[in-house]
Parts: C-alpha cells; sequence; structure tokens
C-alpha cells in the first residue's frame, strides 16, 4: 500500500491513497479539515464498522443503520498519543439479536479491525454497543 502527502498551506496537507482518492488534513486544530489525529480516531471507526455490518449480513441480519460514536482520550504533553479510545457502536436493525451485535463487535475488536488492532499496541481501546429495532 502507498500514499502520498503534499503540502497546501500553512498546516493543510492534501493526502492521496494509491487508488486514487483524496483527503485534506489540518494540523491548525483542525480549522479547515479534520487533524491527522481526528482521521486515525475516524479510521478506527470505520474499519470497525465495516467489520461489524459485514458480519451482521453476512449473518442474514437486516441493518439498516450502524455509527460508531468514538471519544478518546490523548496525553497533555508531547507526544500527545490517545491514551484511551473506546468505540460505542450503535447499530439498528430489524430482528437484530444483541448476541449477533456482541459477538460482531467482539470479532471486529479482537480478529479484523487491523487499525484498532495496530492502535491497540499502544492505547487502551473499550467498545461498547446498543441495538436499535427498526
Amino acid at each position: 500500500m502507498q500514499a502520498r502527502v503534499k503540502w497546501i498551506e500553512g498546516l493543510t496537507f492534501l493526502g492521496e491513497s494509491a487508488s486514487g482518492h483524496q483527503v485534506l488534513m489540518d494540523g491548525n486544530s483542525g480549522d479547515k479539515a479534520p487533524s491527522p489525529m481526528e482521521m486515525v480516531l475516524m479510521a478506527a471507526g470505520s474499519c470497525s464498522a465495516i467489520d461489524v455490518v459485514s458480519i451482521l449480513q453476512k449473518g442474514r441480519y437486516s441493518v439498516t443503520d450502524c455509527e460508531v460514536k468514538l471519544t478518546s482520550e490523548r496525553r497533555e504533553d508531547a507526544p500527545r498519543i490517545f491514551t484511551h479510545i473506546n468505540l460505542h457502536f450503535v447499530v439498528t436493525g430489524n430482528g437484530l439479536k444483541d448476541s449477533a451485535v456482541s459477538r460482531a463487535v467482539d470479532l471486529s475488536a479482537e480478529k479484523y479491525c487491523s487499525v484498532a488492532l495496530m492502535l491497540g499496541k499502544a492505547v487502551d481501546i473499550t467498545h461498547s454497543y446498543e441495538v436499535i429495532e427498526g
């Protein structure tokens, strides 16, 4: 996998993936775009959400919505790395079983989510979920 990051102005940079997708990032506390640390947090949430939805769909569950609410804590001093991240899944669907959602979240956390598993080497990562019928 390859990517590049190009300086635009100030502390704003444009990231481009090998597949040609682009994303703007801003080091000025997210003034113009998400900061790199916000991107890392969102990457963990999206990677894990992809797993959860995919696992539930493969189990033939009807998922109508999935949202991951991410909360984090960071060190006060540089480097301002994450010390804790919680991924809270809100999964909506018809006839979703609590046990199926729990299993999907656990599988993502323990086996499939590359981003969270990599971050978990240095960060305390927790997961929680709720199931909404509809």
